[in-house]
């Protein structure tokens, strides 16, 4: 009898500390139409677990079991989405000592509080680019989806691929003896068998998109921050294999070549982008190839580059000559009519700043309301899920935020969220 008593309490106790989803109605004052640039007033967004219902015109009444959320006095949006993150860490002072010191245990409690963050920053839905710590992305990803801890929805690359050596190559700047020679496992190809072999090796490991390291990099203990580190066949097995799975293919690349090589390959997304020439911008409209320019990481980098100390003596020079062109390649590129999606490179820089990017954006003769475009219809479509994502209509997941104020007259406004909803559960209410 006493079991049985207990176990009742225990099913009550179960039942009274569940989150059951509520249904909303959500009046709107400002409503961005983020797909047509539209500015709609007054209107009423019906939610209904984690699914939006309807919008109508007008501030509607609630009926029986809808709960109202006033946000006449704020402007509404999708949520926002961020295409090049790094949730398992964040580079710093220390951060290059790290794996010698940190358990993954360690980082994995740490990148929830990363995650956290992020989503309080307005970012529903990122894009996590390459793993400080293996696997740990992927089971940030499961964590979240099952509710174990709060933060954005993931679509994580896993180990970002890189070639013998090249950015990305988790062995550069170690001693002779701890270099060995890391394999396709380790995201390291050298040969387009390699670069199948790495491809499927994510996606047993259950990475949603694909990374590649295409030029050197700013961060990586290597000499070369922008040389082409992968052939065009090694490319073109990448990208084959990336189609058989239905991934969506990143490259970091800051040379012009390395760039080329990609975009000709087939590629969906090109990330800083700093020495894209004429061509490049040529061939990135004509093959369709998203610019995700993380203008803010330049921004930090740059900046940090001038405190002794801060990087290792290999990555300063990069950090210094590099950082500082981001912006004037992401005003050309937009200017010449590249497709643009929203990347911050989080991680480099400390998460939760993400919506620093609209204000660079702005600055660099971007209108506000195609920043803010650029970060929601235009990255579902890039993640091919503008079907259940990026805009708010009827069907769509509820991911909405808001912020006080109008974020088209004054940028600056997004960063601070007053609301914050993900899939019809709401998170931030100022």
């Amino acid at each position: 009898m006493t079991r049985i008593k207990f176990g009742l309490a225990a099913l009550a106790l179960a039942v009274s500390s569940t989150s059951f989803a509520e249904n909303y109605l959500i009046h709107a004052g400002k409503l961005l139409d983020v797909e047509n640039l539209k500015v709609k007033t007054n209107q009423t967004i019906r939610v209904k677990d984690n699914q939006i219902i309807s919008v109508e015109s007008g501030f509607v009444e609630a009926t029986s079991g809808e709960s109202v959320i006033d946000l006449k006095d704020k402007t509404v949006m999708p949520g926002l989405m961020d295409m090049h993150v790094h949730l398992s860490g964040e580079i710093s002072k220390t951060s290059y000592a790290e794996k010698f010191f940190m358990n993954a245990t360690d980082a994995a409690f740490r990148s929830t509080v990363f995650a956290q963050k992020t989503l309080e920053a307005g970012f529903t839905t990122v894009r996590d680019l390459g793993e400080f710590y293996t696997g740990l992305p992927v089971s940030l990803r499961k964590a979240i989806e099952r509710g174990y801890v709060d933060g954005p929805r993931i679509y994580a690359a896993g180990k970002s691929i890189a070639t013998t050596g090249g950015h990305a190559d988790p062995t550069n700047g170690l001693r002779h003896e701890l270099m060995g020679d890391p394999g396709p496992e380790m995201g390291v190809i050298n040969g387009p068998e390699d670069a199948m072999k790495a491809v499927r090796q994510r996606y047993k490991e259950g990475a949603d998109v694909i990374k590649l390291t295409v030029t050197g990099g700013v961060l990586s203990l290597a000499k070369s921050g922008s040389n082409p580190q992968f052939t065009e066949e090694e490319l073109n097995a990448v990208v084959k294999a990336a189609k058989d799975y239905d991934f969506v293919v990143a490259v970091h690349a800051h040379g012009a070549e390395g760039m080329k090589r990609a975009i000709k390959a087939g590629v969906d997304s090109v990330e800083h982008g700093t020495y894209m020439d004429k061509e490049t911008i040529r061939l990135m409209k004509k093959n369709g190839t998203y610019y995700v320019p993380t203008i803010t990481a330049g921004k930090w980098v740059a900046e940090k580059a001038a405190e002794d100390g801060y990087y290792p003596k290999v990555v300063q020079p990069k950090a210094a000559a590099i950082g500082p062109k981001i912006q004037d390649t992401f005003s050309r590129a937009y200017k010449a009519g590249v497709k643009i999606a929203y990347g911050t490179d989080a991680g480099v820089f400390p998460h939760g700043l993400n919506a620093r990017e609209f204000k660079y954006m702005v600055e660099a003769d971007m209108p506000a309301f195609e920043a803010i475009q650029s970060a929601t219809w235009n990255t579902a479509k890039l993640l091919k899920i503008d079907d259940k994502l990026g805009s708010i209509e009827a069907g769509k997941l509820a991911d909405i935020v808001a912020v006080d104020g109008d974020p088209l007259k004054n940028i600056s406004v997004m960063e601070s969220m007053s609301f914050v909803m993900k899939d019809g559960k709401i998170y931030v209410n100022k």
